[in-house]
Protein backbone atom coordinates (compact mmCIF):
# COMPACT_ATOMS: atom_id res chain seq x y z
CA UNK A 1 0.00 0.00 0.00
CA UNK A 2 1.57 3.66 -1.16
CA UNK A 3 1.65 6.17 1.26
CA UNK A 4 -0.86 7.98 -0.92
CA UNK A 5 -3.54 5.46 -0.16
CA UNK A 6 -2.87 6.24 3.67
CA UNK A 7 -4.72 8.58 5.27
CA UNK A 8 -2.17 9.50 8.40
CA UNK A 9 0.30 9.71 5.87
CA UNK A 10 -0.95 12.25 3.30
CA UNK A 11 -3.46 14.40 5.67
CA UNK A 12 -2.82 13.69 9.15
CA UNK A 13 -4.31 16.61 10.10
CA UNK A 14 -7.98 15.54 8.62
CA UNK A 15 -6.78 11.85 10.05
CA UNK A 16 -6.28 12.89 12.62
CA UNK A 17 -10.15 15.22 13.07
CA UNK A 18 -11.82 12.20 12.10
CA UNK A 19 -10.47 10.15 14.61
CA UNK A 20 -11.32 12.64 17.27
CA UNK A 21 -14.49 12.69 15.72
CA UNK A 22 -15.42 9.21 16.21
CA UNK A 23 -14.16 9.39 19.07
CA UNK A 24 -16.40 12.65 19.99
CA UNK A 25 -19.44 10.28 19.13
CA UNK A 26 -18.22 7.19 20.86
CA UNK A 27 -18.05 8.92 24.14
CA UNK A 28 -20.50 11.56 23.78
CA UNK A 29 -24.67 10.95 23.38
CA UNK A 30 -25.86 13.01 20.55
CA UNK A 31 -29.71 14.51 20.90
CA UNK A 32 -29.42 16.45 17.83
CA UNK A 33 -32.92 15.42 16.30
CA UNK A 34 -31.28 16.14 12.79
CA UNK A 35 -28.50 13.46 14.13
CA UNK A 36 -27.96 9.94 13.41
CA UNK A 37 -25.55 7.11 13.41
CA UNK A 38 -25.71 5.43 9.92
CA UNK A 39 -24.70 1.24 9.34
CA UNK A 40 -21.43 0.11 8.83
CA UNK A 41 -23.13 -0.52 5.62
CA UNK A 42 -24.03 2.89 4.73
CA UNK A 43 -20.72 4.25 5.73
CA UNK A 44 -18.65 1.72 3.50
CA UNK A 45 -21.12 2.66 0.22
CA UNK A 46 -20.64 6.31 0.71
CA UNK A 47 -17.05 6.23 1.57
CA UNK A 48 -16.89 4.46 -1.66
CA UNK A 49 -15.23 4.27 -5.51
CA UNK A 50 -18.16 5.71 -6.35
CA UNK A 51 -16.75 9.07 -5.58
CA UNK A 52 -14.76 8.84 -8.96
CA UNK A 53 -17.47 8.56 -12.05
CA UNK A 54 -19.34 11.30 -13.01
CA UNK A 55 -22.98 10.42 -13.96
CA UNK A 56 -25.11 13.66 -15.54
CA UNK A 57 -28.17 12.80 -16.11
CA UNK A 58 -30.50 9.92 -14.89
CA UNK A 59 -30.86 6.05 -15.25
CA UNK A 60 -30.58 5.30 -18.90
CA UNK A 61 -30.15 8.55 -19.37
CA UNK A 62 -26.41 9.59 -18.73
CA UNK A 63 -24.30 12.02 -20.53
CA UNK A 64 -20.75 10.51 -20.35
CA UNK A 65 -19.83 6.76 -20.75
CA UNK A 66 -19.41 4.39 -18.29
CA UNK A 67 -22.57 4.39 -16.11
CA UNK A 68 -23.34 1.23 -16.31
CA UNK A 69 -22.91 0.37 -12.46
CA UNK A 70 -23.90 3.70 -11.39
CA UNK A 71 -27.21 2.90 -12.76
CA UNK A 72 -27.69 -0.27 -11.15
CA UNK A 73 -27.30 1.76 -7.76
CA UNK A 74 -29.40 4.67 -8.55
CA UNK A 75 -31.77 2.64 -9.77
CA UNK A 76 -32.22 0.60 -6.80
CA UNK A 77 -32.40 3.81 -4.39
CA UNK A 78 -35.24 5.04 -6.94
CA UNK A 79 -37.43 1.93 -6.50
CA UNK A 80 -36.57 1.38 -2.53
CA UNK A 81 -37.59 5.12 -2.29
CA UNK A 82 -40.91 4.29 -4.12
CA UNK A 83 -41.37 1.21 -2.25
CA UNK A 84 -40.99 3.08 1.27
CA UNK A 85 -43.31 6.00 0.94
CA UNK A 86 -46.06 4.16 -2.15
CA UNK A 87 -44.87 7.34 -4.47
CA UNK A 88 -44.86 7.09 -8.67
CA UNK A 89 -42.31 9.24 -8.81
CA UNK A 90 -38.56 9.44 -6.81
CA UNK A 91 -35.45 11.70 -7.67
CA UNK A 92 -32.87 10.81 -5.12
CA UNK A 93 -30.31 13.25 -6.93
CA UNK A 94 -30.86 16.23 -4.44
CA UNK A 95 -27.30 17.15 -1.90
CA UNK A 96 -29.76 18.00 0.78
CA UNK A 97 -33.08 18.31 1.66
CA UNK A 98 -32.97 22.21 1.23
CA UNK A 99 -31.81 21.62 -2.38
CA UNK A 100 -34.90 19.43 -2.74
CA UNK A 101 -36.95 22.37 -2.06
CA UNK A 102 -35.11 24.18 -4.26
CA UNK A 103 -35.63 21.65 -7.18
CA UNK A 104 -39.80 21.64 -6.44
CA UNK A 105 -39.83 25.81 -6.06
CA UNK A 106 -37.65 25.96 -9.43
CA UNK A 107 -39.98 23.10 -11.43
CA UNK A 108 -43.37 25.05 -10.34
CA UNK A 109 -43.01 28.63 -9.24
CA UNK A 110 -41.41 31.97 -10.95
CA UNK A 111 -39.44 34.27 -8.85
CA UNK A 112 -41.85 36.38 -6.85
CA UNK A 113 -44.43 34.23 -6.76
CA UNK A 114 -45.85 33.38 -2.61
CA UNK A 115 -44.64 30.65 -0.72
CA UNK A 116 -46.81 30.27 2.51
CA UNK A 117 -44.75 28.26 5.13
CA UNK A 118 -44.41 27.80 9.21
CA UNK A 119 -42.68 30.52 10.40
CA UNK A 120 -39.02 29.69 11.98
CA UNK A 121 -39.70 30.48 15.31
CA UNK A 122 -42.77 28.70 15.49
CA UNK A 123 -40.62 25.33 13.98
CA UNK A 124 -39.95 25.87 10.61
CA UNK A 125 -37.13 25.57 8.59
CA UNK A 126 -34.93 28.19 6.77
CA UNK A 127 -35.37 27.00 3.30
CA UNK A 128 -38.98 27.07 3.59
CA UNK A 129 -39.10 30.71 3.01
CA UNK A 130 -37.03 32.28 5.47
CA UNK A 131 -35.23 35.95 4.50
CA UNK A 132 -31.69 35.13 4.72
CA UNK A 133 -32.34 32.03 2.61
CA UNK A 134 -32.78 32.21 -1.30
CA UNK A 135 -36.37 31.02 -0.93
CA UNK A 136 -36.97 34.35 1.52
CA UNK A 137 -34.78 36.68 -1.25
CA UNK A 138 -36.88 34.79 -4.48
CA UNK A 139 -40.81 34.22 -3.46
CA UNK A 140 -42.69 36.18 -1.50
CA UNK A 141 -43.59 34.63 1.82
CA UNK A 142 -46.24 34.91 4.67
CA UNK A 143 -45.80 32.09 7.43
CA UNK A 144 -48.37 30.99 9.48
CA UNK A 145 -47.66 30.19 13.24
CA UNK A 146 -48.52 27.51 16.38
CA UNK A 147 -51.06 28.35 18.70
CA UNK A 148 -49.42 30.60 21.76
CA UNK A 149 -51.94 28.31 24.35
CA UNK A 150 -51.32 24.88 22.89
CA UNK A 151 -48.19 24.83 21.02
CA UNK A 152 -50.48 23.11 17.86
CA UNK A 153 -50.62 24.71 14.38
CA UNK A 154 -53.74 26.87 14.07
CA UNK A 155 -55.24 25.28 10.90
CA UNK A 156 -57.99 28.11 11.19
CA UNK A 157 -56.25 30.37 10.91
CA UNK A 158 -54.01 29.12 8.26
CA UNK A 159 -56.96 28.73 6.46
CA UNK A 160 -57.49 32.31 6.51
CA UNK A 161 -54.38 33.31 5.56
CA UNK A 162 -54.40 31.79 2.92
CA UNK A 163 -57.47 32.79 1.76
CA UNK A 164 -56.17 36.68 1.96
CA UNK A 165 -52.95 35.85 1.05
CA UNK A 166 -53.38 33.94 -1.78
CA UNK A 167 -50.41 31.52 -2.17
CA UNK A 168 -48.78 29.85 -5.36
CA UNK A 169 -47.83 27.06 -2.88
CA UNK A 170 -48.02 25.92 0.86
CA UNK A 171 -45.52 24.37 2.85
CA UNK A 172 -45.94 22.01 5.39
CA UNK A 173 -43.09 20.55 7.68
CA UNK A 174 -41.00 21.63 10.05
CA UNK A 175 -37.70 21.12 11.67
CA UNK A 176 -38.82 21.60 15.24
CA UNK A 177 -42.69 21.54 15.39
CA UNK A 178 -42.99 17.93 18.19
CA UNK A 179 -46.60 17.41 16.46
CA UNK A 180 -47.88 15.62 13.20
CA UNK A 181 -49.06 18.31 10.89
CA UNK A 182 -52.40 17.20 9.14
CA UNK A 183 -51.44 16.80 5.79
CA UNK A 184 -55.01 16.24 3.92
CA UNK A 185 -56.54 19.75 5.72
CA UNK A 186 -53.31 21.85 4.34
CA UNK A 187 -53.87 19.89 1.52
CA UNK A 188 -57.52 20.86 1.12
CA UNK A 189 -56.86 24.80 2.13
CA UNK A 190 -54.23 24.60 -0.98
CA UNK A 191 -56.89 23.19 -3.25
CA UNK A 192 -59.16 25.78 -2.57
CA UNK A 193 -57.03 28.45 -3.08
CA UNK A 194 -55.41 26.90 -6.04
CA UNK A 195 -52.00 26.31 -4.78
CA UNK A 196 -49.79 23.69 -4.60
CA UNK A 197 -48.91 21.76 -1.61
CA UNK A 198 -45.26 20.92 -0.72
CA UNK A 199 -45.02 18.32 2.41
CA UNK A 200 -41.46 18.57 3.59
CA UNK A 201 -40.99 15.36 5.57
CA UNK A 202 -36.86 15.93 6.06
CA UNK A 203 -37.25 14.92 9.99
CA UNK A 204 -39.84 12.25 9.82
CA UNK A 205 -38.69 10.29 6.79
CA UNK A 206 -38.04 7.40 8.84
CA UNK A 207 -41.43 7.38 10.71
CA UNK A 208 -43.37 7.63 7.57
CA UNK A 209 -41.36 4.91 6.27
CA UNK A 210 -42.26 2.64 9.41
CA UNK A 211 -45.67 3.78 8.92
CA UNK A 212 -45.18 5.85 12.37
CA UNK A 213 -46.25 8.95 11.00
CA UNK A 214 -48.97 9.89 8.50
CA UNK A 215 -47.43 9.41 5.33
CA UNK A 216 -48.52 13.21 2.80
CA UNK A 217 -47.81 10.97 -0.70
CA UNK A 218 -50.78 11.19 -2.66
CA UNK A 219 -52.29 13.86 -0.58
CA UNK A 220 -49.46 16.92 -1.18
CA UNK A 221 -48.46 17.63 -4.43
CA UNK A 222 -45.15 16.78 -3.74
CA UNK A 223 -42.62 15.23 -0.84
CA UNK A 224 -40.09 16.19 -0.13
CA UNK A 225 -36.88 14.87 2.90
CA UNK A 226 -33.92 14.29 3.97
CA UNK A 227 -31.92 11.17 3.71
CA UNK A 228 -29.86 11.05 7.08
CA UNK A 229 -31.77 11.78 10.00
CA UNK A 230 -34.37 9.12 11.24
CA UNK A 231 -34.63 7.12 8.13
CA UNK A 232 -30.43 6.49 8.73
CA UNK A 233 -29.59 6.67 5.23
CA UNK A 234 -26.53 8.07 2.89
CA UNK A 235 -26.50 12.03 3.80
CA UNK A 236 -28.80 13.71 1.34
CA UNK A 237 -32.47 14.69 0.03
CA UNK A 238 -34.61 13.46 -2.45
CA UNK A 239 -38.24 14.01 -3.98
CA UNK A 240 -41.37 12.32 -4.60
CA UNK A 241 -44.36 13.01 -6.26
CA UNK A 242 -46.57 11.52 -9.27
CA UNK A 243 -45.96 10.79 -12.68
CA UNK A 244 -47.54 14.35 -13.79
CA UNK A 245 -44.77 16.10 -12.03
CA UNK A 246 -42.04 13.92 -12.79
CA UNK A 247 -40.37 15.59 -16.14
CA UNK A 248 -40.47 18.84 -14.46
CA UNK A 249 -38.90 17.80 -11.07
CA UNK A 250 -36.11 16.33 -13.33
CA UNK A 251 -35.34 19.06 -14.90
CA UNK A 252 -35.67 20.94 -12.58
CA UNK A 253 -32.37 18.72 -10.32
CA UNK A 254 -30.43 18.62 -13.23
CA UNK A 255 -29.39 20.44 -15.18
CA UNK A 256 -31.74 23.22 -13.46
CA UNK A 257 -29.90 22.69 -10.24
CA UNK A 258 -26.80 20.56 -9.76
CA UNK A 259 -24.39 19.10 -11.97
CA UNK A 260 -23.17 15.76 -11.51
CA UNK A 261 -25.31 13.34 -8.91
CA UNK A 262 -22.85 12.33 -5.94
CA UNK A 263 -23.02 8.66 -6.87
CA UNK A 264 -21.41 7.91 -3.16
CA UNK A 265 -24.32 9.75 -1.36
CA UNK A 266 -26.64 7.95 -3.64
CA UNK A 267 -25.00 4.66 -2.47
CA UNK A 268 -25.17 5.24 1.03
CA UNK A 269 -29.28 6.11 0.37
CA UNK A 270 -29.87 2.94 -1.24
CA UNK A 271 -28.13 0.68 1.32
CA UNK A 272 -29.75 3.00 4.05
CA UNK A 273 -33.70 2.44 1.96
CA UNK A 274 -32.97 -1.47 2.00
CA UNK A 275 -32.18 -1.16 5.41
CA UNK A 276 -35.64 0.46 6.12
CA UNK A 277 -37.30 -1.98 4.51
CA UNK A 278 -36.65 -4.46 7.26
CA UNK A 279 -38.44 -4.95 11.01
CA UNK A 280 -35.38 -4.25 12.26
CA UNK A 281 -35.77 -0.73 11.65
CA UNK A 282 -39.42 -1.11 11.94
CA UNK A 283 -38.68 -1.45 16.10
CA UNK A 284 -36.08 0.95 15.44
CA UNK A 285 -38.53 3.51 14.76
CA UNK A 286 -41.07 2.45 17.08
CA UNK A 287 -38.29 2.72 19.97
CA UNK A 288 -37.24 6.19 18.62
CA UNK A 289 -41.00 8.01 19.28
CA UNK A 290 -41.08 6.17 22.50
CA UNK A 291 -38.39 7.26 23.60
CA UNK A 292 -39.37 10.69 23.10
CA UNK A 293 -42.48 10.42 24.62
CA UNK A 294 -40.52 8.93 27.83
CA UNK A 295 -38.03 12.45 27.95
CA UNK A 296 -41.04 14.46 26.98
CA UNK A 297 -42.97 13.21 29.99
CA UNK A 298 -39.64 13.50 32.17
CA UNK A 299 -38.78 16.63 31.59
CA UNK A 300 -42.66 17.67 32.02
CA UNK A 301 -42.64 15.74 35.57
CA UNK A 302 -39.00 17.73 36.46
CA UNK A 303 -40.81 21.10 35.77
CA UNK A 304 -40.03 22.07 32.19
CA UNK A 305 -41.84 23.48 29.93
CA UNK A 306 -42.57 21.76 27.09
CA UNK A 307 -44.15 23.18 23.73
CA UNK A 308 -47.25 21.77 22.95
CA UNK A 309 -47.08 19.37 25.73
CA UNK A 310 -45.22 16.45 24.76
CA UNK A 311 -44.55 15.06 20.75
CA UNK A 312 -45.69 12.70 18.22
CA UNK A 313 -42.61 12.19 16.93
CA UNK A 314 -38.83 11.89 17.52
CA UNK A 315 -38.11 15.56 19.07
CA UNK A 316 -39.01 17.55 21.94
CA UNK A 317 -39.18 21.30 22.33
CA UNK A 318 -37.95 22.63 25.85
CA UNK A 319 -38.93 26.43 26.56
CA UNK A 320 -36.46 27.38 29.10
CA UNK A 321 -38.29 30.87 30.57
CA UNK A 322 -40.55 29.64 32.57
CA UNK A 323 -38.36 27.18 34.18
CA UNK A 324 -35.05 29.11 33.85
CA UNK A 325 -35.94 32.44 32.98
CA UNK A 326 -32.24 33.11 33.51
CA UNK A 327 -30.33 30.74 31.38
CA UNK A 328 -30.68 30.84 27.67
CA UNK A 329 -30.79 28.12 24.95
CA UNK A 330 -27.27 28.92 24.20
CA UNK A 331 -26.45 28.45 28.04
CA UNK A 332 -28.34 24.78 27.98
CA UNK A 333 -26.40 23.69 25.02
CA UNK A 334 -23.24 24.89 26.32
CA UNK A 335 -23.28 23.50 29.44
CA UNK A 336 -25.00 19.93 28.52
CA UNK A 337 -22.15 19.66 26.13
CA UNK A 338 -19.74 19.96 29.06
CA UNK A 339 -20.69 16.69 30.50
CA UNK A 340 -20.83 14.87 27.05
CA UNK A 341 -24.76 15.38 26.04
CA UNK A 342 -24.97 17.21 22.82
CA UNK A 343 -28.14 18.78 22.32
CA UNK A 344 -29.01 22.37 20.35
CA UNK A 345 -30.01 25.64 20.66
CA UNK A 346 -33.63 26.66 19.03
CA UNK A 347 -36.01 29.54 18.65
CA UNK A 348 -39.41 28.51 20.59
CA UNK A 349 -42.91 30.18 19.85
CA UNK A 350 -42.87 34.08 20.84
CA UNK A 351 -39.01 33.85 21.14
CA UNK A 352 -37.43 37.04 22.45
CA UNK A 353 -33.89 36.35 21.96
CA UNK A 354 -31.25 36.31 19.20
CA UNK A 355 -31.33 32.90 17.02
CA UNK A 356 -27.96 33.07 18.12
CA UNK A 357 -29.03 32.74 22.10
CA UNK A 358 -32.25 32.14 21.70
CA UNK A 359 -34.85 30.80 25.04
CA UNK A 360 -35.09 27.04 23.99
CA UNK A 361 -32.96 23.99 23.42
CA UNK A 362 -34.16 20.91 21.10
CA UNK A 363 -33.46 17.60 22.00
CA UNK A 364 -33.77 14.26 19.91
CA UNK A 365 -33.94 10.32 20.15
CA UNK A 366 -33.03 9.24 16.95
CA UNK A 367 -29.37 8.38 17.85
CA UNK A 368 -29.82 7.49 21.23
CA UNK A 369 -32.11 4.83 19.91
CA UNK A 370 -29.80 3.62 17.31
CA UNK A 371 -27.22 3.28 20.38
CA UNK A 372 -29.91 0.91 21.79
CA UNK A 373 -31.37 3.14 24.39
CA UNK A 374 -34.83 2.27 26.03
CA UNK A 375 -37.24 4.33 28.45
CA UNK A 376 -35.34 3.38 31.40
CA UNK A 377 -32.07 4.67 29.98
CA UNK A 378 -33.56 7.76 28.13
CA UNK A 379 -35.65 8.84 31.39
CA UNK A 380 -32.01 8.77 33.49
CA UNK A 381 -30.54 11.01 30.87
CA UNK A 382 -33.38 13.36 30.87
CA UNK A 383 -33.00 13.69 35.00
CA UNK A 384 -29.32 14.41 34.71
CA UNK A 385 -30.10 17.13 31.91
CA UNK A 386 -32.52 19.16 34.13
CA UNK A 387 -30.30 18.15 37.61
CA UNK A 388 -27.92 19.94 35.30
CA UNK A 389 -29.97 23.09 34.02
CA UNK A 390 -30.91 23.32 37.90
CA UNK A 391 -27.68 23.58 39.25
CA UNK A 392 -25.43 24.89 36.07
CA UNK A 393 -23.01 25.72 38.72
CA UNK A 394 -22.80 22.92 40.56
CA UNK A 395 -19.29 21.55 39.38
CA UNK A 396 -19.29 18.89 41.51
CA UNK A 397 -22.33 17.65 39.69
CA UNK A 398 -21.41 18.36 36.26
CA UNK A 399 -18.43 15.57 37.39
CA UNK A 400 -20.84 13.43 38.80
CA UNK A 401 -23.11 13.29 35.39
CA UNK A 402 -19.72 13.28 32.81
CA UNK A 403 -18.94 9.99 34.58
CA UNK A 404 -22.17 8.46 34.07
CA UNK A 405 -22.77 9.87 30.72
CA UNK A 406 -19.01 8.41 30.07
CA UNK A 407 -20.43 4.82 31.79
CA UNK A 408 -23.75 4.75 29.27
CA UNK A 409 -21.51 5.58 26.03
CA UNK A 410 -19.46 2.32 26.89
CA UNK A 411 -22.36 0.01 27.64
CA UNK A 412 -24.05 1.14 24.59
CA UNK A 413 -21.35 1.76 21.78
CA UNK A 414 -22.14 2.54 18.53
CA UNK A 415 -19.89 0.73 16.20
CA UNK A 416 -19.31 -2.15 18.66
Amino acid sequence: MSDRSRLSATDPLVADAIADERTRQEQNLEMIASENHVSEAVLQAQGSILTNKYAEGYPGERYYGGCEHMDTVEQAAIDRARDLFGAEHANVQPHSGTQANMGVYFAMLDPGDKIMSLDLNHGGHLSHGHHVNFSGQFYEVEQYEVDPETGYIDYDALETLAEEFDPDMIVSGSSAYPREFDFEQISAVADRVGAYHLADIAHVTGLVAADLHANPVGTADFVTGSTHKTIRAGRGGMILTSEDHAEAIDKAIFPGGQGGPLMHNIAGKAVGFKEAQSDDFAGYARQVVINAKAMASTFRDRGLSVVSGGTDKHLVLVDLRDSHPELTGKDAEQRLEEVGITVNKNTVPGETRSPFVTSGIRVGTPALTTRGFTEPVVEDVANYMVDLLDNPDDDELAEMISREINYLSQEYPIYG
